[in-house]
């Protein structure tokens, strides 16, 4: 039986690299959209023939700044997927955004072409932070783009950042009552990490301790309107990120582009790889499920037990720390107290 693939688009380009950023990006002012985007449609009719066009749930638009593509590109982009893919009636279709990178009328053109959800990198609302993160808009700007998307018939989503230097549990819960008096449906809060070869990553920045990180993780959990379902991610329950889930419940998506990455299921084997023809390497069946660890523990429904999961899970571990760990049926979970100290749980979690 053929199974669904997910769709990840990779759009690398930016206006500038921000001083955090240690994703698949670079500062392009003139891009050869027109090439990029035929490459694109020929990954597309690649991985469509050898899928034999497989139902497609989501397509998720991510970067770089997605938003900076010109609308005619992107339509032929949509076109490509529609021809090589069976895309569902009710797929989700997102694309990311930043302020200052896309008009009103250019979000119209991606709404009138099958854009129903966009993620936002809105990343603070105050404008001392948004020039020390290195973020080319302002809060208003910012404010502007919420509030047009907020009125169209799409789902909004936005980023944040905090623990950034000198943040304290204070600004962390002013952040979130700003947040709450948008109305958002969705919203991702990241933790400000430093990156070796970024610039932040080159500075002696005085960053937050441990525990004042976890202070503020408490903080936000206690103080924004909308639920965690995933350790960085918040949502109103019906309106959490399909694209996103189905990664980390361990589904079948393809990465398209460079940067893009994907997990490809054919002939009951899993595939790692990567867009632009870089990788499509075997996986074992120990590794994927080890990945499925990974990516399901980060979230409130955890992992279910299946016979792959059952045969790497450390469940003496497991069974021994009621405080990090419960069991839900068939599942595993990670408690309040687990998810505060995700990456050491993990590492014990897997034999």
């Amino acid at each position: 039986m053929k199974k669904s693939h997910n769709i990840y688009i990779h759009v690398p380009f930016c206006v500038a690299k921000c001083n955090y950023c240690a994703f698949f990006s670079r500062a392009c002012r003139s891009p050869d959209w027109d090439g990029y985007t035929d490459r694109i449609i020929n990954e597309l009719k690649y991985f469509g023939n050898m899928l034999d066009a497989t139902t497609v749930p989501t397509i998720f638009f991510g970067g770089g700044t997605p938003s900076l593509m010109p609308s005619e590109c992107f339509g032929r982009i949509i076109d490509g997927v529609n021809r090589y893919f069976a895309v569902d009636s009710d797929a989700e279709i997102t694309i990311e955004a930043n302020p200052g990178t896309i008009e009103n009328t250019k979000l119209d053109d991606f709404c009138r072409m099958g854009v129903n959800r966009i993620s936002i990198g809105v990343q603070s609302f105050d404008d001392e932070k948004l020039r020390f993160l290195g973020r080319i808009h302002n809060a208003n700007d910012a404010r502007r783009l919420i509030d047009y998307a907020l009125n169209k018939n799409i789902r909004v989503s936005a980023d944040f950042i905090y623990g950034l230097p000198n943040d304290t549990t204070v600004d962390v819960v002013n952040m979130c009552h700003e947040i709450n008096k948008i109305g958002l449906t969705h919203c991702s809060l990241y933790e400000l990490t430093l990156e070796p070869d970024t610039p932040f990553g080159k500075m002696n920045l005085n960053m937050p301790d441990n525990n004042a990180m976890a202070e503020m993780y408490i903080a936000i959990a206690q103080n924004l309107n909308l639920p965690r379902y995933e350790v960085s991610n918040y949502a109103t329950p019906g309106y959490e990120c399909r694209h996103n889930q189905n990664v980390w419940d361990g589904g079948a998506y393809i990465g398209i582009g460079d940067g893009g990455a994907g997990r490809v299921f054919l002939n009951d084997t899993w595939y790692e790889q990567m867009g632009g023809g870089k990788q499509f390497n075997a996986m074992t069946n120990a590794a994927r499920a080890t990945e499925r660890i990974i990516t399901g523990m980060r979230t409130m429904r955890g992992v279910r037990i299946d016979s792959d999961i059952e045969k790497i899970l450390n469940m003496e571990f497991a069974k021994t720390h009621p405080d990090m760990i419960r069991f839900s049926g068939d599942r595993i979970i990670a408690t309040d107290m687990g998810m505060l100290v995700l990456d050491n749980l993990i590492e014990n979690l897997v034999k």
